[in-house]
């Protein structure tokens, strides 16, 4: 099982840096640089190659429709060359709330889309002269669309890999069953290794059923919390402002997919409580409202036995790699954290 972790996209990026810098020497797998609303993901990307050796990165996620198919191959192209071929692309479709709200770019099919945006991909890596034709994107435009001046054209430089490694965020059960057809990694939100296979896995199987032996066993990256240590439960308070904003915030009353997660591990009344109390303005109740038992299942937080029966958990229901969110303070701190869950996992 891998370790990895993500740069906070509110947080200092220099700061940033310098963990995960400190944090490759003792272990750690893979570093995910996020782009929500706050500075893009590919700058941070390029700087964080040049200032690493070994550590995997990877983006988390770029969004389908923020970029262009193309523009999407080519951009994580030159990270894979930046970085020596230490690049994972991870792709999703975000949310209405950011696509329409910051960009202003409708959110509409994200299935077809991210389908089609996978086959784009994989043909301008494998430098083939891109023609596509689909129900999103044409390539190149028609005559009747177009200048008719458009003609196929292949990527000029030669990629370090024809094959780029494509993570899909996914929750619904569709996009999962497509994740697991089409992609190299899955990476679900608030997975509980409990319920992961009562949510997913008819959507899992769906898919493995109609993947390409090429593509390898689907790489599994879960996103717990962690802390270790036989005073540190208090420290999962930490976490209830950041599920408080999902299964409350990201979206409107019966079209949050964060909430429909959460209840369909079974905390119904508690996702709709969340919910009714953060779209109300009362953001410190819904965080009090997160239940204990949801914040401990999602998390790595406890004595360090403790810790290895949950890191067995996550692995048993599927979990290849642990992208941990260390919650104590100072980087002393998260060192230690990451280096102890190095030696539980082994």
């Amino acid at each position: 099982m891998r370790i990895g972790t993500g740069i906070n996209y509110s947080g200092g990026f220099a700061d940033s840096v310098a963990d995960i810098v400190e944090l490759e020497k003792v272990g750690l797998d893979i570093a995910f640089v996020p782009e929500a609303y706050s500075f893009d993901a590919v700058s941070q990307l390029g700087y964080l190659a040049a200032k690493t050796e070994r550590v995997q990165l990877a983006s988390g996620i770029f969004q389908i429709y923020t970029r262009t198919p193309s523009l999407t191959a080519m951009t994580a192209a030159g990270l894979d060359f930046v970085s020596g071929g230490r690049f994972t692309l991870g792709l999703g479709a975000s949310g209405p709330q950011v696509i329409e709200g910051f960009h202003g770019v409708k959110y509409d099919a994200p299935l077809a889309r991210t389908r089609e945006i996978v086959e784009i991909c994989r043909q301008v890596w494998r430098r083939e002269r891109v023609v596509h034709e689909g129900k999103h994107y044409t390539i190149p435009l028609p005559p009747e669309q177009g200048t008719g001046l458009g003609k196929p054209l292949k990527l000029i430089n030669h990629p370090v890999r024809e094959r780029i490694p494509i993570l899909l965020a996914a929750l619904g059960p569709k996009n999962v069953a497509l994740t697991a057809e089409l992609a190299e990694g899955w990476e679900p939100i608030f997975f509980h290794p409990e319920k992961a296979n009562d949510v997913w896995g008819e959507s899992l199987a769906e898919g493995k059923a109609k993947r390409d032996p090429a593509l390898g066993e689907l790489d599994v990256f879960a996103g717990p919390a962690l802390a270790i240590g036989d005073d540190v439960e208090h420290l999962l308070d930490q976490v209830r402002p950041h599920l408080a904003l999902y299964i409350g915030g990201m979206g409107a009353r019966g079209n949050n997919f964060y909430n429909t997660l959460a209840q369909r591990y079974g905390f119904e009344a508690e996702a709709k409580q969340i919910q009714d109390l953060y779209l109300d303005g009362k953001k410190d109740e819904a965080a009090a409202a997160v239940p204990l038992e949801l914040l401990r299942a999602i998390s790595l937080v406890g004595p360090a036995s403790y810790v290895k029966e949950r890191v067995a958990a996550f692995a048993e229901a599927g979990v290849t790699t642990l992208v941990v969110s260390p919650l104590q303070p100072g980087r002393e701190a998260r060192l230690d954290a990451v280096a102890k869950l190095k030696e539980i996992v082994g």
